[in-house]
């Protein structure tokens, strides 16, 4: 907005310089060309247009979604929360360690931002990205067999599909999605929109992973697709 009433406040200040100058040229009997109807040029006012819509987009959706998260927030977290205590192997964290880390060392808020910290075994990325990914394979692989009546492997390794190829792009496009947030000291802990919770993700995630993994192993028994086995 306020690049807006930059703008405007140049136009008209152009606009009176033009007037002044028209004036003094028409008494002087001279021509004069250009300042009468100054306006910005389009470009700059889409620019600007599409600045503000920008912003305004964003405010709305943070307002919506984000959720704040401090320093002292994890630190009480770390402090009461048994699993942060303590890992499911009965590791304790230790500053500095491999693994686990304390949450407060591998948070995107308050840690390292890395990619070498991130995409650690303890990182934020890894089963964000694992679990995406499985959710949108599990889901794509029952549709592409209902479609095509190829199994998982051979939509990935016939020759005639492009299934590789589609994968590929896809992680491509979901990794890259998912670390710029965390880069930028988000995790996915601070947004949510009603239902849609990270803790929620995380377990819908975590299944989608072990639903997968079951239909490649079910189809690597039965040797058939999981959907004709159904019939």
């Amino acid at each position: 907005m306020a690049a807006i009433m930059s703008a405007m406040q140049v136009s008209s200040a152009a606009a009176i310089g033009g007037r002044s100058s028209f004036s003094r040229s028409t008494r002087s009997g001279r021509h004069c060309t250009g300042l009468t109807n100054f306006k910005a040029p389009a470009s700059t006012r889409r620019s600007l247009i599409r600045v503000e819509a920008k912003d305004g987009l964003q405010e709305a959706v943070d307002r919506s979604t984000k959720v704040e998260i401090t320093r002292d927030d994890i630190l009480r977290n770390q402090e009461e929360n048994q699993s942060e205590k303590q890992s499911v192997f009965g590791a304790v964290p230790s500053s500095g360690g491999f693994y686990p880390r304390p949450e407060i060392e591998r948070r995107p808020e308050t840690g390292d931002r890395s990619l070498g910290s991130i995409f650690a075994f303890d990182g934020a990325a890894p089963e964000t990205i694992n679990g995406r990914m499985a959710m949108i394979g599990f889901v794509w692989a029952l549709l592409a067999e209902k479609a095509t009546g190829l199994g998982v492997l051979e939509q990935v390794m016939n020759p005639g599909a492009a299934g590789l190829v589609n994968f590929v792009a896809v992680v491509q496009i979901f990794t890259f999605a998912s670390i710029v947030p965390i880069l930028k000291g988000e995790s996915t802990d601070a947004r949510r929109w009603g239902p849609f919770r990270a803790q929620a993700e995380r377990w819908n995630g975590r299944l989608a992973m072990i639903g997968f993994a079951a239909l490649i192993i079910d189809e690597a028994i039965r040797g058939m697709p999981f959907i004709s086995a159904l019939h």
